[in-house]
């Protein structure tokens, strides 16, 4: 970690930034006003205000963690690409390095097996406490807290690796510019209970933000890289998930907006609540989603609880296995409006909603895209034909926190050239 003369951070920018980037360094830049539920009341600024000695450049794991960890508030600025997964001096780490208390995957397989365990309770007992102790070993290295009063932004193609940016209890904090990629949990749990065949969970999103307040995500690209889920083994018959979330709102977080992004290739895409306990939730959650990319992504573009959530803007281009697009949870309010879904072949429209116990979306204006042809499509009538109970079209709200709306047929074009990061 190093402070940055402006001098010199200047003449950073001149070669790293985007030609069409503001004469503003990225650092400073705050979010517009009205550009989603992030710019309510005060707005979201994150560290714009850093005095001199609280701007870094980082390039290694050590100087991101001990920059994140100065004082507030604070800019930093990553660049090139930096990998969670390695020690102090840089050097790699991979999943052997972590496991401690005799943990192997052969032996958790083992003594967890069903036919020996059963199906009725969780894993206790020595080899889950092993896998509980290797897992800490590894969030200690992975999982980074981003706290109030900061932004955080690459410059040109930067790229976080294994990593999992965690904005708990904070206020006012920016993402922009980074390319997350594959942040794998090396120990996922067993859990026989979950579901009707059990499943495996793991424990990292790419960034987490929980209990936190004013969260502008912005123009960064979440994908796994070369570690695809379907690649992955299957254990209980059963997918061995390495991934959790992209990005996930929860925990009663508050005013977030999330633009110009890019999903790629992720299951577990976007929760927006993650409990259907009321106590904290309710009247929380409130989140924008506007002009992101969710290209070959599975589930959870995003799926909502409790939270007014405006979907806008969005381009959705998806193919077999997807489950849904927008999950329609407990309580939630989302109005969907003005996007665009490409269908691959045996994905039909109906199943762009699920049902996950909510009554409820308001949806308008959005469109089919067949080769070069658009349609429109009323999602909830279409989900309905199809599905019992029917959902109801008044979400009971209306969005006044926004940008101008990007008239549909133009939102593909537009999202595919300008979403993720580097593409302002």
């Amino acid at each position: 970690m190093r402070p940055v003369l402006l001098a010199a951070l200047a003449a950073l920018l001149l070669i790293t930034a985007p030609a069409t980037a503001s004469s503003v360094p990225p650092g400073r830049q705050v979010l517009a006003p009205g550009d989603g539920w992030a710019a309510e009341s005060a707005g979201t600024t994150g560290g714009s205000a850093a005095p001199r000695e609280n701007v870094h450049v980082v390039d290694t794991r050590a100087e991101l963690a001990a920059a994140l960890a100065a004082p507030s508030p604070k800019i930093v600025y990553v660049r090139g690409r930096i990998a969670g997964n390695t020690d102090d001096a840089g050097n790699p780490l991979d999943c052997a390095d972590y496991a401690t208390d005799g943990y192997s995957l052969d032996a958790y397989l083992a003594a967890y097996d069903p036919a020996v365990w059963g199906r009725q309770t969780r894993p206790s007992g020595p080899l889950e406490n092993a896998r509980v102790a290797s897992a800490a070993n590894q969030a200690a290295r992975i999982r980074l807290k981003v706290g109030s009063d900061t932004t955080v932004v690459g410059l040109g193609r930067a790229v976080l690796s294994g990593l999992n940016l965690q904005i708990d209890k904070a206020d006012n904090v920016i993402i922009r510019n980074l390319t997350f990629v594959d942040a794998a949990d090396c120990f996922p749990l067993w859990d026989p209970t979950d579901g009707d065949a059990g499943n495996w969970n793991s424990a990292y999103d790419n960034v987490s933000v929980t209990g936190s307040t004013h969260v502008w995500v912005d123009h960064d690209t979440f994908t796994d890289g070369n570690n695809q889920d379907s690649t992955q083994p299957r254990y209980f018959d059963r997918p061995y998930q390495v991934h959790d979330g992209a990005l996930d709102i929860t925990n009663a977080s508050n005013f977030a907006t999330v633009s110009w992004n890019r999903f790629a290739d992720h299951d577990k895409t976007m929760l927006i609540g993650s409990t259907n306990n009321p106590a904290n939730d309710r009247d929380k959650l409130k989140v924008t989603v506007h002009h992101n990319h969710f290209r070959g992504t599975l589930q959870r573009m995003p799926r909502v609880r409790f939270g007014q959530v405006h979907v806008y803007d969005n381009f959705y281009e998806l193919r077999e296995p997807v489950s849904y697009a927008l999950g329609v949870g407990v309580e939630s309010a989302i109005v969907a409006e003005s996007n665009v879904f490409a269908l691959d072949s045996g994905v039909t429209p109906d199943e762009l909603l699920y049902d996950w116990g909510g009554t409820v979306i308001t949806t308008r204006d959005n469109l089919l895209l067949t080769g070069r042809r658009t349609t429109p499509v009323d999602l909830v009538a279409t989900y309905n034909a199809t599905h019992d109970p029917d959902l109801g079209t008044d979400a009971g709200w209306t969005p006044t926190l926004h940008t101008r709306l990007t008239p549909a047929r133009q939102v593909p074009a537009l999202v595919s050239r300008h979403a993720g990061a580097d593409h302002r």
